[in-house]
């Protein structure tokens, strides 16, 4: 019963650490999306999350370590939610919709960190750069050859597997990059899921009609 309880107390304790560090990494994509790196203070960091400055500092010793963490979340919530489906009998416009969406709901429930990672990528990825060849460029490589294989195979006109990423990137993260552009022209406080949803619609069917794929 004590070896339970001790594993039950160490449980209950990486779930309270894990929370404290989302909430901090959460508060530090705000204000490094605000003030960009160099106008940010821990102390900043500590209000938003609503934390002291020390415990901030007990998790992340230093701004660098903690806009590091930031960029890296980022990346891996990307490698998380947007690589293809490698399922043979998934077919090649579910797949690219699936991913066209994925995409869509970080750049909705992440726009702080995706203009965070986009002000790092604009300055040259000074932090991010060996972090995105070890763990973005295998990701994208193994997508490209799937598509790769669907032009073989005759499933979608052949097109540059890279630009095509590239272009979507480019779509779906301009609704948290520039969302501000987007409300200003839509005459809106803010974007809604209905927004959103729209955003996903029209760009599956852009993208699948370009591909030769009845959507």
């Amino acid at each position: 019963t004590g070896h339970k309880n001790n594993m039950t107390k160490a449980t209950k304790t990486q779930a309270n650490r894990a929370k404290t560090e989302a909430n901090i990494l959460r508060a530090a994509e705000a204000v490094f999306a605000q003030k960009g790196f160099a106008g940010t203070a821990m102390d900043a960091v500590a209000k938003q999350a609503g934390l002291s400055k020390q415990l901030i500092i007990y998790y992340f010793p230093g701004k660098e370590k903690l806009y590091q963490a930031v960029l890296e979340n980022m990346i891996d919530l990307w490698l998380e939610k947007m690589q293809f489906n490698d399922d043979p009998s998934a077919s090649p416009a579910d797949i690219i919709s699936d991913y066209i969406r994925q995409k869509i709901e970080l750049s909705r429930d992440y726009p702080n960190g995706s203009k965070v990672f986009a002000h790092e990528i604009i300055n040259g990825a000074p932090v991010l750069k060996t972090y995105l060849i070890e763990n973005l460029r295998p990701a994208f490589e193994r997508d490209i050859t799937i598509i790769e294989r669907w032009i073989a195979a005759g499933l979608i006109k052949p097109i540059d597997p890279k630009h095509l990423f590239f272009t979507i990137w480019a779509a779906t993260q301009t609704y948290a990059d520039f969302s501000t552009q987007i409300q200003l022209l839509l005459d809106k406080p803010s974007l809604t899921q209905e927004d959103f949803d729209d955003a996903t619609q029209f760009l599956c069917q852009f993208v699948l009609s370009a591909l030769g794929i009845k959507p």
